[in-house]
């Protein structure tokens, strides 16, 4: 292990990130407020700290980054931005404690979207920013943009983008990593743009239809009103975040061909055929569900059961109704879409479709052997065969995922939450989600939880995003030792 390259890379991405929170000083300033001095100070100790650590680590050898020091850095990375990132909220007074001003935080950058903040509308211009672009920077990967910037952290690119990007198998769409970052950023920066233009055409403010933007796109969920996007009261605005969370939680590589005018990998691709299978079935057992058991109308049903459907299966979070009073088969049907989650490589959390899709072929083909023992099934995606060793470690994640999940319920029951908000707890915050069910359901927020609940569900969101083996990695016996 290369410990003075993981400092010197991290300490390089922490100066990428105390430049970033000159953004919100500005929309302070521009919104005639007075905590753009709050971020002006974090952005200077931040900046500070990183070209301080720059400069006492720097390398002796021009070594590569190699597979532990791309995990390292990356987890690293993010925790260092996520402690640092805490400053603006502690400093503008927002937020009075660590473990809230970490948790919102950590729950931006992972676009997770839960919150602490008890009136979300009583907060200035520049922290209502500051949460939403924390999503959108986690959204593509703080270390993906920081690849994209600095090319002191090429050397061992493809070790940090494989460590961040989501999803078992992450593709390249240039021969160069740095390349790839590039053009990742340059479609979420146009579905950005397309979202907020027409948010903007359909009522809302300028600066709400970018925060919404931010939050749609990185699949994040943070909005700027205390009732997400019911406050607007919109179908047309509902219709369009729809959408773009539904576009978000593609394969990123796939809008990337779309845009190219190849078309013929979207038409095969197994992994969208599947997600978007999953999402009409769900949008339908639940509109029924709902029309049998409640007095909702036909359209309201189908706008709403479709809008919570999208808004859980991506893990954005947004809400336009409390699905937490829906009847108990519906509420069943989105505690299972938070564990499913998007595809590979789009901007959604959770354990992802093409993973699940992997599984059930896993599953099926050892049925079949039990029936036929010498019978030789390939478990196949797009056409082509999977490897044995890409199938073991998905089953391996998802063991993890399920332990990871269960022990974290456990630890937040014993802290004296009740079964329902545990569990909704922790499947939303490890899925990156947001909201859950119970004392952290769509009406409420994560304020009543404990402090150290707040802590251990701040690492669930870290261990969600980072796709687990990147930060439980750490913790195996002899990770930090030299070769």
């Amino acid at each position: 292990m290369n410990i003075r390259s993981v400092i010197s890379s991290v300490s390089r991405i922490v100066v990428v990130f105390g430049a970033l929170m000159l953004a919100p000083a500005a929309i302070s300033l521009m919104f005639g407020e007075g905590d753009w001095a709050a971020f002006l100070l974090s952005s200077a100790i931040t900046a500070a700290a990183g070209v301080t650590g720059v400069l006492l680590s720097a390398p002796k050898d021009n070594r590569r980054i190699g597979n532990r020091e791309g995990i390292a850095i990356t987890t690293l990375g993010w925790t260092a931005c996520a402690l640092f990132g805490a400053l603006p909220f502690i400093l503008a007074g927002s937020l009075s404690t660590p473990a809230d001003a970490v948790f919102e935080t950590m729950s931006g950058l992972t676009t997770t979207g839960a919150t602490v903040l008890m009136d979300v509308e009583a907060q200035s211009h520049a922290i209502l920013f500051w949460r939403s672009f924390l999503h959108w920077l986690g959204g593509m990967g703080i270390v993906v943009l920081s690849i994209a910037l600095l090319p002191g952290l090429q050397i061992g690119g493809s070790q940090l983008f494989r460590a961040e990007v989501p999803g078992p198998l992450p593709d390249r769409l240039e021969p160069r990593i740095r390349e790839t970052a590039k053009r990742l950023w340059g479609i979420y920066i146009l579905l950005t743009v397309a979202q907020t233009v027409l948010l903007r055409v359909f009522g809302m403010s300028l600066f709400d239809a970018a925060t919404h933007a931010f939050g749609t796109v990185a699949t994040g969920g943070f909005s700027t009103a205390n009732k997400s996007l019911e406050a607007w009261n919109s179908p047309a605005i509902d219709m369009i975040v729809t959408v773009f969370m539904f576009l978000a939680g593609i394969n990123f590589t796939l809008h990337y061909r779309a845009l190219r005018g190849n078309f013929k990998p979207i038409q095969k691709d197994d992994e969208l055929k599947t997600y978007a299978g999953i999402v009409l079935a769900a949008i339908a057992l639940i509109s029924l569900d709902l029309l049998a058991h409640s007095r909702y109308s036909l359209g309201n049903t189908l706008r709403h059961s479709s809008f919570q459907v999208v808004s859980l299966i991506t893990t954005t979070g947004f809400t336009t109704i409390n699905y937490d009073i829906w009847p108990p088969l519906s509420r069943a049907i989105l505690l299972i879409l938070m564990f499913i989650g998007g595809c590979g490589g789009s901007t959604a959390g959770a354990i992802k479709v093409v993973r699940v899709n992997v599984l059930a072929k896993h599953s099926i083909r050892e049925l079949k052997r039990a029936v036929y023992p010498r019978r030789v099934t390939v478990i196949r995606l797009n056409g082509k065969a999977v490897p044995e060793e890409v199938s073991s470690a998905v089953l391996a994640f998802v063991i993890l995922y399920l332990s990871v999940f269960l022990l974290s319920t456990l630890a937040m029951s014993a802290m004296g939450l009740d079964l329902m908000s545990a569990v909704g707890s922790v499947a939303a915050t490890l899925g990156n989600i947001g909201p859950g069910f119970g004392l952290v359901g769509p009406t409420c927020n994560y304020s009543a939880v404990p402090a150290i609940g707040k802590w251990l569900l701040s690492f669930c969101m870290l261990v969600g995003r980072l796709e687990v083996y990147t930060v439980l990695s750490l913790f195996v016996p002899g990770f930090w030792r030299k070769p």
